[in-house]
Formats: structure tokens, C-alpha cells, sequence
């Protein structure tokens, strides 16, 4: 019986990707955990394993095609004895229309046929494909889904054995010899996140402007992706902000002391994902997040730190910085921001998170306020180091100062915990010799 191959879901936010590369052509052979296509999502380009085995039989949509939705069909795969002509002509609408969803090389569409949101499209979508249960979902191959309708198996009490835990056909089988468990009521879908905002039209907003000429740049799936997890953030989670001024002169003394006796370089931004995760550890309730049902302290302090893209920004995330050395955080930064800008990031490399921590130094910045990246319950705005006057012992000196501005979530974080935090880490910054212990 031949299987529909569907665009899977490859991060929580993935609503459409782009087929960037076939590695399987018709008629060749596929074996599960074979790499059939690289798919490129909002966030990265990742490989899609095959998770069912047979022979390619057609392609549906070709190398280059943009916006095709989570669980569209893209390929045909045929099973033992079975001929690619005995599918007959699909219709057209089988393949997903790439102009359906914002594409970076082509025209921007009309206000009237203006793409849902995101997680509008999300909300009504089966779930994705692509490993055995993700926030409350069950992923399964759709021979395995049939298999199991048919049988009366519930996928819910079926362990996945395919790549990245998803149910495939010999787990369905596996099940039945076991005896077939009643299909147990599923639990309601979790409601959908806000949508990103878009309330007013392209021609309405450019009447609003007074109609003067325009270029029109189009929309990536990773802008979309910002604008609604930024409005979510803070139509949901009341912020409130508290500053402070940090003397970084022996800080820089004992990085330029570090870096003339070693080959790899350590950053200003490195030693603030440290001072930042060993404050976390002295806070540990800005290590949080919100949930409905109780706030979630972490016992594991994971700092995801902002690197700008061309078309946007991704939160690489640094495990464990609490316990790692300043030169360990330096070599994992350098790679995970190159591997970052070429777009070849794992999921787990930038999917979740503590703490977030975001530098405009480097663009002379004096201070600024960012938006939590939810579900976290707090970020650090770094600005530049610069020459100013400060007053010690009574007299007029001048010293390297950097503003740092924490954003907390107040749901979370009361205004006394998040100064806490926030002096902690101004005493670590300016007590450098602390990050080697």
C-alpha cells in the first residue's frame, strides 16, 4: 500500500517550510532513517529522515518550493510489488501551491488574499509528523495512524521506535500481538496562541500613510514567527524592568590577561553568560517559568543568547553555563553563532531555554529593554562599556560602565526578586575572578 510522505513539523513553531533539497529521486529505494529531503523551516534547514520503507514512487512538490503547510503531502512512497503507475494522475491539489504562503523571491500577494497566521493554520492542522508526543500531541506515520484506527489501537499507550520517538508500522504491529488496547478518549487541544498582530491590511495601512511609494518586502516565515511569539509575550506577561550600571574595568583587564596567553579569544558577551548563569544559581527564582497550573523553577540553568540573522534572530542556547568555564562558553558561542547564520542548527540547539540574554554593545548601545522570549520569565539587555564618570571615595573618576537592563515577567518575578538577581550579577561582573572559581 503506497504512503503519503507529509511536510513534518520540525520545531514547535513550524507551520510551512521549504522543500531546499530531494536526496531521494522515483524509483529509488528507501529505508527508514534513509535522509530523503532537507527541509528549510523558519529557524534552520534540517534533514527529514525517511520513517517508512519501500520505493520513492513521485515527488509532489519540487526543490525550491516555498510555504508548503505541516502535514501537506510532498512525496509518494510505494510498498512491495506496488508500480508508480498505479497511482494515477493526482490532482493538482494534492501539491501544496508554494504562492500560497509568503515567498522571500517572489511578489508579495494582495491584501485580499493576506496568509492566516501562523498559529491560526497550526490550530487546525492534524498534528505533525515527526516524533511520538510533543506538548500533549501524538506524532505517528500515517500508515501507523491507519493501522491503528483500523485496529482499535490507542496510539497514546504505543512507544515509538522510529527517529525522534515516532510511532511507525512495526510499533502499530508490536501492539496487536501484544493485544489491542481500546482507543482511549484524547484530551482537548490546548487553545492557540495569539495570533501575530495584523490588523489592518497592506492597503489599508498605506491609505493610512497618505499612499506614498513604497517597497515591499516580503514576509519570512521567520518575521512571522517573531511578531506573534513577541505579541504573545507581551499581551501575556506583565513586564516590568529594572537597570543597573556595571564597572567592567577589571573585567576587560583580566580578559585582555586571558586572551594574550591563549589561542581562542573570550568575548565581553562570553563572561556575561557566565556572571549571568552563576547569578541565576544564587537567584534561582528568576530560573522560572509561568504556567497555569504552578510556576516551574528549573533545576537546570540553559542560557539562550540572541544572534541577529539576515531575515531575523535566533536564541542558540549554551546547557548547563553555570558549570561550564569561560573558554568552554566561548568555543560553544563562536560555533553555535556560525552554525546559526548558515542556518544548520539542531532543534534542541535553539528550541528552549531559562534565561535569555541579549548584547547591543557591539553597536555602541547604551542601554535598552528587550522582550521576554516566552515561556521564560526574564531577559538581560546588554549595552555597550564606555568611558564614564563615576564618583569614588569622594572624588571624580572616570570608569568603563555598562548598563544592564533585566525584563521580568511580574507573574513570576516580584520587583525585590528581580533587583536581586539584578545585583548579584553587577557583583559578578565587577568581581571577574568569582567566574574561575
Amino acid at each position: 500500500m503506497s504512503t503519503e510522505v507529509l511536510m513534518p513539523a520540525l520545531s514547535p513553531t513550524m507551520t510551512e517550510g521549504k522543500i531546499a533539497k530531494w536526496h531521494k529521486q522515483p524509483g529509488d529505494k528507501v529505508r527508514a532513517g534513509d535522509i530523503l529531503a532537507e527541509i528549510e523551516t523558519d529557524k534552520a534547514t534540517m534533514e527529514m529522515e525517511a520513517v517508512d520503507e519501500g520505493t520513492l514512487g513521485r515527488i509532489l512538490v519540487p526543490e525550491g518550493a516555498q510555504g508548503v503547510k505541516v502535514n501537506s503531502p510532498i512525496a509518494v512512497i510505494l510498498g512491495d510489488g506496488e508500480d508508480a503507475k498505479a497511482l494515477g494522475a493526482k490532482p493538482a491539489a494534492a501539491a501544496p501551491n508554494p504562492a500560497a504562503a509568503p515567498q522571500p523571491s517572489a511578489a508579495p500577494q494582495s491584501a485580499p488574499q493576506r496568509t492566516p497566521a501562523p498559529q491560526a493554520r497550526q490550530a487546525a492542522a492534524p498534528p505533525p509528523a515527526i516524533a511520538a508526543a510533543h506538548n500533549g500531541r501524538l506524532f505517528a506515520s500515517p500508515l501507523a495512524r491507519r493501522m491503528a484506527e483500523q485496529a482499535g489501537v490507542d496510539l497514546g499507550a504505543v512507544q515509538g521506535s522510529g527517529p525522534h520517538g515516532r510511532i511507525v508500522k512495526a510499533d502499530i504491529e508490536g501492539a496487536m500481538k501484544g493485544g489491542v488496547r481500546p482507543v482511549a478518549p484524547r484530551a482537548p487541544a490546548a487553545a492557540p496562541m495569539p495570533a501575530a498582530a495584523h490588523g489592518q491590511s497592506k492597503a489599508q495601512v498605506v491609505a493610512l500613510v497618505g499612499n506614498l511609494p513604497y517597497t515591499e518586502l516580503p514576509m519570512t516565515g521567520m518575521r512571522r514567527v517573531i511578531a506573534q511569539r513577541l505579541t504573545q509575550s507581551k499581551q501575556q506577561a506583565p513586564h516590568f524592568y529594572v537597570t543597573i550600571d556595571c564597572e567592567i574595568d577589571r573585567l576587560l583587564a583580566m580578559r585582555a590577561e586571558a586572551n594574550a596567553a591563549a589561542d581562542e579569544k573570550i568575548s565581553v558577551n562570553d563572561f556575561v553568560i557566565k556572571a549571568a548563569a552563576l547569578a541565576l544559581k544564587k537567584v534561582p527564582e528568576a530560573n522560572a517559568s509561568w504556567s497555569d497550573d504552578a510556576i516551574l523553577r528549573w533545576t537546570q540553568i540553559d542560557i539562550s543568547v540572541a544572534v541577529s540573522l539576515d531575515d531575523g534572530l535566533i536564541t542558540p542556547i549554551v546547557k548547563n553555563a553555570d558549570k561550564k568555564g569561560l573558554a568552554q562558553i566561548s568555543a560553544e558561542m563562536r560555533d553555535l553563532a556560525t552554525r546559526a547564520r548558515a542556518g544548520k542548527l539542531k532543534l534542541d540547539e535553539f528550541q528552549g531555554g531559562t534565561f535569555s540574554i541579549s548584547n547591543l554593545g557591539m553597536f555602541g548601545v547604551k542601554d535598552f529593554t528587550a522582550v521576554i522570549n516566552p515561556p521564560q520569565s526574564a531577559i538581560l539587555a546588554v549595552g555597550a562599556g564606555e568611558p564614564r564618570p563615576v564618583v569614588k571615595n569622594g572624588a571624580l573618576a572616570i570608569a568603563t560602565v555598562m548598563s544592564c537592563t533585566l525584563a521580568c515577567d511580574h507573574r513570576v518575578l516580584d520587583g525585590a526578586a528581580g533587583a536581586r538577581w539584578i545585583k548579584a550579577f553587577k557583583h559578578i561582573i565587577e568581581a571577574p575572578a568569582l567566574m574561575a572559581l
